[in-house]
Order: C-alpha cells, then sequence, then structure tokens
C-alpha cells in the first residue's frame, strides 16, 4: 500500500472521541501515519495508552517546552473529529490556550489540508458565534462537515465519511 503521508487525528471532549480507536484503524488501513493529539479534556474521552500503541506515537496533549525535542513528524493532512464547540470557537478566533488548538491554528496558516467534523449539543449549534465561526473555517480553507439541519444524534459524520471528505480533498 501507498503511504499517504502522516495525519494528525486531533479529537475534542465529545462522546465519539471514545471511539478514536475506529477512526485510526481506518486511517491506517488507508495508508496513513496516524498521531492522535488531544485537548485536554479529550484525554478524558480517550484511551491514550491504547492509542499510542496503535499508532507507535505518544498521544500528544501538551506544549512541550524549548529544550524538548519535537517528536511530531509533520502534518500532511488534519482531522479535527469530533470538534466540540469550544475549540471550534477558540480556533477561529485565534486563541491558542491549548497545544491542539495552537497546533490547529498553526497548521491552517501553513495551509494543511484540515476537515473538521464538530459534534455539540444542538442548544450550542444554534449559537450564533458558533455559525460565524464555522463560516470563518471555512474562509479560511477549512472543510468544515458541520449540516445544522441534521438531526443531533446523526450531526458527525461516520468516521469513514470523514476520511472519504478528506481523500476528495487530497485527490482534487
Amino acid at each position: 500500500m501507498t503511504s499517504r503521508g502522516v495525519l494528525y487525528h486531533v479529537v475534542c471532549a465529545a462522546p465519539a472521541a471514545s471511539d478514536a480507536e475506529t477512526f485510526v484503524g481506518l486511517a491506517q488501513a488507508a495508508g496513513w501515519r496516524v498521531c492522535v493529539i488531544a485537548t485536554p479534556m479529550g484525554l478524558r474521552f480517550i484511551d491514550a495508552p491504547r492509542l499510542a500503541e496503535l499508532t507507535g506515537e505518544r498521544v500528544r496533549s501538551e506544549f512541550r517546552m524549548p529544550e524538548e525535542p519535537d517528536e511530531l513528524p509533520t502534518a500532511d493532512a488534519v482531522v479535527v473529529a469530533p470538534a466540540t464547540f469550544n475549540t471550534m470557537n477558540k480556533w477561529a478566533a485565534g486563541f491558542a490556550d491549548s497545544f491542539a488548538v495552537g497546533l490547529l491554528c498553526e497548521l491552517m496558516g501553513f495551509g494543511v489540508p484540515i476537515v473538521a467534523a464538530p459534534l455539540l449539543k444542538d442548544a450550542l449549534a444554534r449559537h450564533p458565534a458558533f455559525a460565524n465561526n464555522v463560516e470563518t473555517l471555512r474562509g479560511a480553507g477549512v472543510r468544515v462537515l458541520f449540516d445544522p439541519a441534521a438531526p443531533p444524534d446523526a450531526r458527525m459524520p461516520t468516521w469513514h465519511q470523514i476520511l472519504t471528505e478528506l481523500g476528495s480533498i487530497l485527490d482534487g
């Protein structure tokens, strides 16, 4: 199988994060070398040791100190799923107060292809800041997979659909 490159999977604090292992497996089967990055709260939803075992890379959630080596290989693409209300809003506004959001801000500036799949409560999806920030991210080239008309239990696409969307961006 041909390698697709390095894929960062940014995981936020939402229920779908507990199934991140499924996405990692699908991405690896598609030829990706996967590195998992979690928001601080996202760590509570995942099995970080298991994901590190599967990927061969430790799960990152904190900034490194200047004297520490940079362990992350350069990203060829990014998937943010599940993306929370908090992460989407901070990312769009440029508030890099966590490693995950800071990394997203930086990668967006480098033009790395990014797919974001928000998963949030219906009331939060109706907040005007969220809609504006989704449009801000889309305007900056992020492929945001969000349909506010979708039922809350089906608002986030499946892992397979997210990976397919990433493939369609990269394959033109």
